[in-house]
């Protein structure tokens, strides 16, 4: 049978949204490495990296919804952005600051073996703030997704402790993040799409950073040469961080979360089969085998929410038209999660 042009339509257009975020996604992730890593550009300061970041994001969502008026602003009084926006803001800052001085330290395809274990530090910390209730089953999987990133962490050539106390103390900084996304926004009805989140999270972000940056990195940037602004590098990274925002937006908003699930797998894979080809990052046999298991949990962890997703799509209809999207909110967190790591 024969598909309509209409249809025929809105599959290429989604397949052009998930190319789009796959080929933003990957770039920002390799164009930060290529700043922070001493063998290539060698900027190593992930901190003022990061600042660059959040001032142009920040100031592009400023023009986008107070000039342009592109999308509405979130109405937020003081002590709502003081309870919830500023706690949210520290640790993305954490977050961003040790995910990307992990650059510096790890291989790129290293760096997603390790981001594999979002989902294990999502559903601890939701069970640990009384988010999500404990089962054996998904625990099991969560054990298995654990095992398997540190079968391909024992088989990683180029080792760096310190590296990967820094991805991991970023996925968990980031875990927590999300879990006090659901608690002090979500349960409140308060949605931020990833223009309005920047203009609210992003200077916040800028104001911790300064602390650790003033102390750590400025006076080592102001006693070198490396004191100096490169406009088209820092410019185009920071471009692409913002245009990565916008292109979650457009996939989730034209396709669904589980579509960026699918599709961050695929970039994933896509990164790796890059760091080793390309940048010549070793990778192992060992690493894609631990990988590997690490994958397969991570793709029954997203069946199970499709599964999960399908079932309250039925409860709805059989109750009525009441819309409800938690499952569809849970099915985003793990991917928007890498995306916010790297864009920072």
């Amino acid at each position: 049978m024969a598909l309509s042009p209409a249809v025929v339509k809105k599959v290429l257009l989604s397949y052009a949204y998930v190319a789009i975020w796959i080929f933003l996604s990957f770039s920002v992730i390799v164009y930060n490495k290529y700043i922070l890593d001493r063998k290539l550009y060698d900027w190593p300061y992930p901190i003022s990296l990061t600042m660059i970041h959040m001032a142009f994001c920040s100031s592009l969502a400023y023009l986008l919804i107070n000039v342009f008026k592109v999308v509405e602003p979130v109405s937020m009084s003081r002590e709502l952005y003081l309870k919830s926006v500023v706690p949210i803001g520290a640790l993305y800052s954490l977050s961003l600051w040790f995910s990307n001085s992990a650059y510096i330290y790890l291989s790129v395809s290293f760096i997603q073996m390790l981001k594999a274990l979002m989902p294990v530090a999502v559903y601890s910390i939701g069970i640990l703030f009384k988010k999500d209730t404990f089962r054996a089953n998904v625990m099991a999987n969560m054990v298995s997704i654990t095992v398997g990133v540190a079968i391909a962490a024992y088989g990683e050539a180029k080792f760096d402790l310190f590296g990967v106390l820094l991805q991991l103390g970023a996925v968990a900084f980031e875990a927590t993040r999300l879990v006090l996304i659901q608690i002090l926004l979500t349960s409140m009805g308060i949605k931020l799409n990833p223009i309005t989140s920047l203009y609210y999270v992003a200077p916040c972000c800028l104001v911790f950073l300064s602390i650790p940056w003033a102390i750590m990195e400025f006076p080592i940037l102001r006693q070198t040469s490396s004191f100096h602004f490169d406009f088209f590098i820092f410019g185009t990274n920071a471009l692409c961080a913002f245009a990565l925002n916008l292109a979650v937006f457009l996939l989730v908003g034209k396709t669904s979360a589980l579509t960026m699930n699918v599709a961050g797998v695929v970039k994933d894979w896509l990164l790796i089969a890059f760091s080793w080809s390309v940048i010549k990052d070793t990778v192992t046999p060992i690493n894609l085998f631990g990988y590997g298991i690490a994958f397969l949990g991570v793709a029954y962890y997203n069946h199970a929410k499709l599964q999960a997703l399908k079932a309250s799509e039925a409860n709805q209809q059989a109750k009525g038209p009441q819309q409800d999207d938690e499952e569809v909110g849970k099915l985003l967190e793990v991917k928007d999660s890498e995306k916010s790591q790297s864009q920072g």
